[in-house]
């Protein structure tokens, strides 16, 4: 089969594509005729040589964490009726809070059948998948939240995949948001999806602006990590709630020195270690509102399996909006 490699480690040019033996469905996988893969900013971060001493990743490898498609062939202990089902899935290799974010650029991955989510209907492969990493993850840092009708929101990296989820969730609560971004698109974007205000954190003061809408925010959703994501605890009010759980702007925030007493900081890890949450029901829930329309899916910008290189470069470039997705063409 057909798929895209890193070979080693460097700029979006090492992603290759490759003929590979097809995957065979172990104890307890399926294997899924991938039509569209999530591209994670991890994905290219991992690319680049990043973080191998949490992702110990071995050359050459395949990169992508979740797949949508039709599910191929069913190995032992599974359900046979999964055959033919349309699903969107975490591939074998990938985990909540570990694993590895492998396998999914390609015509065919391995998946675990406990992981398997069928599509609604109502719901498109490519609009699923774009949900896969960002649903469930959106719905477990609001849930942590807990947002009050009245409450005042940040949310930073607001146009990106899981900002553009948190934006309509808080207003759904009945919160203020003040979305911050990059740019005049994507706080258009920020702006249609119902943030109440927008700043744009490129530039200087930015955080003095934001503070001013509402003199301090009852939480913040920091998407954006970095010097940026240590800026937004500025507009935290006391005895607020700051979830840092992005890295757009190249690592987690720089809270460490910060000294908001009162404030309480939790970090992506403090969510996906939970042990009380339950993933599958969210990945659910968000598939379920999705198709009854309650939110949005942004799909930002979509490649062909043959341009994943393109498709780094594009979220390299802190140009995309919403999710970037790999759908499959005729040379795949």
């Amino acid at each position: 089969m057909r798929a895209v490699q890193v070979t080693e480690f460097g700029g979006p040019e090492v992603l290759t594509e490759v003929e590979i033996p097809a995957p065979l469905a172990g104890p307890g996988e399926v294997v899924i005729d991938v039509d569209v893969a999530d591209v994670m900013f991890l994905d290219a971060r991992l690319r680049a040589g990043w973080g191998r001493d949490y992702f110990p990743l071995t050359l050459p490898y395949v990169p992508g964490g979740a797949v949508g498609g039709t599910v191929a062939s069913a190995g032992a202990g599974v359900d046979a009726s999964w055959i033919g089902k349309r699903v969107v899935t975490r591939t074998a290799a990938s985990g909540i809070g570990g694993g590895q974010p492998i396998g999914g650029y390609a015509e065919q991955a391995l998946a675990a059948a406990d992981g398997l989510t069928e599509i609604p209907p109502a719901l498109s492969t490519a609009h699923a998948v774009a949900l896969a990493h960002d649903g469930r993850t959106a719905l477990a840092v609001f849930d942590r939240a807990g947002l009050k009708p009245g409450n005042t929101v940040l949310i930073t990296a607001a146009a990106g995949g899981l900002g553009t989820l948190l934006i309509q969730l808080s207003k759904l609560a009945g919160a203020t948001v003040i979305a911050a971004a990059r740019g005049p698109e994507k706080l258009a974007l920020a702006t249609r999806l119902g943030a109440d205000h927008v700043v744009d954190y490129s530039v200087e003061g930015w955080s003095d602006r934001a503070r001013a809408f509402t003199g301090g925010v009852d939480v913040v959703f920091d998407g954006a990590g970095g010097e940026l994501g240590a800026t937004a605890l500025e507009v935290a009010a006391d005895r607020a709630v700051f979830l840092g759980y992005g890295s757009a702007a190249g690592d987690f925030a720089h809270v460490a020195t910060v000294n908001r007493p009162g404030v309480t900081i939790l970090t992506l890890f403090d969510v996906t270690h939970d042990p009380a949450i339950d993933w599958s029901a969210l990945a659910d829930r968000a598939l379920t509102a999705a198709a009854a329309g309650e939110i949005e899916i942004v799909v930002g910008q979509t490649f062909s399996f043959g341009d994943a290189a393109a498709a780094h470069a594009a979220i390299e470039s802190r140009a995309t909006l919403g999710r970037t997705l790999l759908t499959r063409d005729v040379t795949m």
